[in-house]
Formats: C-alpha cells, sequence, structure tokens
C-alpha cells in the first residue's frame, strides 16, 4: 500500500474534499475519501490507492478543537507512506484566528510530519481562483467577473470568516504564521526548470514556515508540481502541502491520460437540503422551483430548540410530496443571513439536517440526495458515520456526486451530491435530478 499512495489528504470541510476526490478520479488517480482515519480493513475494501482522502471539519473547527482532532488524523495520513501530505483548505482561504484557522492547522501538521517549510498552492483556476504576486482573486458564482478577495461580493461579507486582506502572506500572518514567502509569476513563467528549482531551494534555506505559489493557470500549476517532486526527490519525510483542490491538479498535471467521464443514470426524483446563504445558492433554489421542486422553508429555531418533533413532522411532510412523485428541496435561509449567535447553534442545526436526511430517506428511499452549503454538508454528513465516499460523477467544476459506502447501512449505495454555497451554476439541483452535467 506504501508504494502506491502519492497523496493523502485531509480535508477541512466536506465539500472541498469531494472535490479533491472527483478530480483525483477524473485524473485517473485510484481515490477514496474516507471519514476517519482509515483502518488496514477500510483500506483493504477499496484495493490500492493513489490517494486517500479523510474529510472533516477542522473549518468550523477552534484552535483548541484542532488541538485534539488533527494530530491523531496527520499521524493516520503519514502512516500511508504518501510522499506528500496535504491540509485541503477552501478555494478561497477563508479563516479566522478563532475558527478554522489554517496557520494553527498548518503548525500543528508541522510538527507532527517533522516538515520544514511548507508548500501553499494559491489558487485553482478551473473554479476561478486565481493568485497573483501573494494576492488572491475569485470569480463570484457561476460565469461572472473576477474580484480581488476583499471586494468580492460573498466573500467580502462572509457570516463567519469575512475575507478582508488579499495578500495570502498577510491574511497568513494575522492567522498566526507570520515569515510566508511569495514564489510568484516571474519565477513560475521562467521557462528554465532548473532555474525555478534552484530558485525555490534558495528559499527554503531561510526555512519560512511556508512558501506560497501563485497560481494564475494550468502551466502554473504543472511547474508547481514540478518543483513538488523536485523537493521530494531530497526529501526525508513527507512534504506537507495546503491549499485547494489546485494541490492535487498540481501533483496530478504530468497524467498522460484521464478517463471517461461517467454518464450517470437519470433519476425520477431527489431531495436537497440547504443551508447555504449565498446568492449563488439563492438562486439555485430560485431555478429548482421554477422546474417544479417543492420548496419548504426550515425554521432553524425548531431544528434545534424542538430538534425530535420538528424533524419528525418536516420529514413526514416531504415524504408526503416525495410519495407524490415530486422532487423537494428544504432550505434553512436563503441570503437574509438570519441566525442564531448563540454558541453551538450553527453545528445544532447541521446536525439537525443530518438527521432529516436520514429520517426522510427512512420514510422513502432515493437514489440520489444532495447537501448544500460546507459547513451544513460537512456536520451533516459527519454525523452519519458512514465508512467512505467514492467518486460517482461530476455535476459541474467543484460539484462532485458521490457514492456513499456503509455496511449494513441504509445509506450504503446512495448517490450524494455535496456542494458549496458559491459552486455550480444556476441549474445544478436539476442536473441532479436529471443526472446531466451542468456546462462547466
Amino acid at each position: 500500500m506504501a508504494d502506491t499512495v502519492t497523496l493523502a489528504y485531509y480535508g477541512d470541510d466536506f465539500t472541498g474534499s469531494t472535490d479533491t476526490l472527483a478530480t483525483a478520479v477524473q485524473s485517473g488517480w485510484r481515490a477514496v475519501l474516507f471519514m476517519r482515519v482509515p483502518s488496514a480493513q477500510d483500506l483493504a475494501a477499496f484495493g490500492p490507492l493513489d490517494c486517500i482522502g479523510i474529510a472533516g471539519t477542522a473549518r468550523a473547527q477552534s484552535p483548541a478543537q484542532m488541538d485534539e482532532t488533527l494530530p491523531a488524523i496527520f499521524r493516520g495520513l503519514a502512516a500511508t507512506g504518501a510522499p506528500f501530505i496535504q491540509y485541503k483548505t477552501c478555494s478561497t482561504f477563508d479563516s479566522a484566528p478563532h475558527i478554522g484557522n489554517i496557520a494553527h492547522a498548518m503548525a500543528i501538521a508541522r510538527e507532527v510530519l517533522g516538515a520544514q517549510s511548507a508548500a501553499i498552492v494559491g489558487g485553482q483556476p478551473s473554479l476561478g481562483r486565481y493568485c497573483a504576486f501573494a494576492t488572491l482573486y475569485a470569480r463570484a458564482g457561476h460565469d461572472k467577473a473576477v474580484y480581488r478577495i476583499d471586494r468580492h461580493p460573498t466573500m467580502s461579507r462572509h457570516p463567519i470568516t469575512p475575507m478582508l486582506e488579499p495578500d495570502l502572506r498577510r491574511h497568513f500572518a494575522a492567522l498566526g504564521a507570520p515569515g510566508v514567502v511569495s514564489f510568484d509569476t516571474v519565477r513560475l513563467d521562467d521557462a528554465d526548470h532548473a532555474a525555478r528549482c534552484a530558485a525555490l531551494d534558495a528559499m527554503l534555506a531561510a526555512a519560512p514556515p511556508a512558501v506560497l505559489f501563485d497560481a494564475m493557470s494550468t502551466t502554473h500549476l504543472a511547474r508547481i508540481g514540478a518543483l513538488m517532486r523536485h523537493r521530494a526527490q531530497s526529501s526525508s519525510g513527507p512534504q506537507l502541502l495546503v491549499g485547494p483542490t489546485g494541490v492535487l491538479q498540481a501533483l496530478a498535471a504530468s497524467a498522460e491520460t484521464a478517463p471517461d467521464a461517467p454518464t450517470p443514470a437519470e433519476v425520477d426524483q431527489t431531495f436537497i437540503i440547504s443551508g447555504s446563504r449565498s446568492p449563488t445558492t439563492a438562486a439555485q433554489i430560485d431555478a429548482a422551483e421554477a422546474a417544479g421542486f417543492v420548496s419548504l422553508a426550515i425554521d432553524a429555531q425548531a431544528m434545534v430548540s424542538q430538534a425530535d418533533w420538528y424533524i419528525d413532522v418536516l420529514a413526514d411532510t416531504i415524504a408526503t410530496s416525495l410519495a407524490a412523485g415530486l422532487s423537494v428541496i428544504a432550505h434553512s435561509t436563503l441570503s437574509d443571513g438570519s441566525r442564531s449567535k448563540h454558541p453551538g447553534f450553527t453545528e445544532a442545526l447541521a446536525r439537525g439536517c443530518g438527521q432529516l436526511m436520514q429520517a426522510v430517506l427512512a420514510r422513502h428511499p432515493l437514489r440520489r440526495v444532495g447537501f448544500a452549503g460546507g459547513d451544513t454538508s460537512s456536520i451533516a454528513v459527519a454525523s452519519w458515520h458512514i465508512q467512505a465516499l467514492t467518486f460517482a460523477f461530476s455535476l459541474s467544476p467543484g460539484v462532485a456526486v458521490c457514492r456513499i459506502h456503509a455496511p449494513d447501512s441504509p445509506l450504503d449505495g446512495v448517490e450524494l451530491m455535496l456542494k458549496g454555497g458559491q459552486m455550480g451554476p444556476p441549474d445544478v439541483f436539476t442536473a441532479l435530478l436529471g443526472g446531466a452535467r451542468s456546462p462547466a
């Protein structure tokens, strides 16, 4: 097993974890996303793998919670023998000192792995995420304008981790990791691979906490991947890589062929729960309603304060619509931003959403379902205690549909869409129903 694994990663939320899983499979890698550190029995069930992922919820954790959970996870990743260990972050790098602190997670990983300088890949062009001279830019929604991250209409106003600093070096310093250095586009555009390697070696000689790589194109990603492999040749242990799915894209850039995209079967109906407050998801809900989905507003306060009773009532209502042959989308909020500030409220609401999905499926089994919203997806699915996810098909860049592996559970074999708030075109929910892939 240790001879085959190239990359072992921990995703700080489930939606991003499935994006990396999808990219690995689409790059021709054998990959599985586990819900916990896999045992020998877990690994044996899936055979030889090139990429092993663990889906987590660190994006919603405090530094103290990270201290409790992440060391064992990084030890488990290192035990795979992979030369590259990734802490997979959101492509917008949104993080705060008190919650989802990427720098704190990076420090834990460096200590556990004995890593010197981490490598941060600053962009993922396939999702409209670009980094130039350490400055982060992101597309807003689907096929829309690209904004500097502190001027992004959604991320600059994120209700939990607003991005107010576009320079990722300064962002990491504010999180507790000063001294990150930039390997910029000028160096990446140098056609001489040996010169690029020499420039990286010179940076690493000063032992910075991390080297941040710009990423404006697939060419940049391929050159970053080559630099990572150059560094691995002289490394005695695994390299720590930090960033979005662009990390895997960089390592896989040398793949000569990729498998044909799977063709999903159509389904008659689906059920989707949305906890996202993104305007992108709000537009997707509107499109689903126009296409005939039953739209049901979830009373977030009741979901938390009267969970068992309310979920039972709600599940009966939803199952009635499903029994009539309709598809349903339930949403705890659209774009009004209403949410209790009570500590633990968001986590309790997300767990309630996970409980609701299970209650609905117990009443009316479905082949394909979905969650929208990074925190909602992560906490809800984590509460199910399933074994793993494997890639089924992709609806659009950043929106993967995965197959649940949960032996002896009614969830086993169900296809699950996990979508971040900003991901996907307007018709993404109807595309899930039809099984057709939305255009990139």
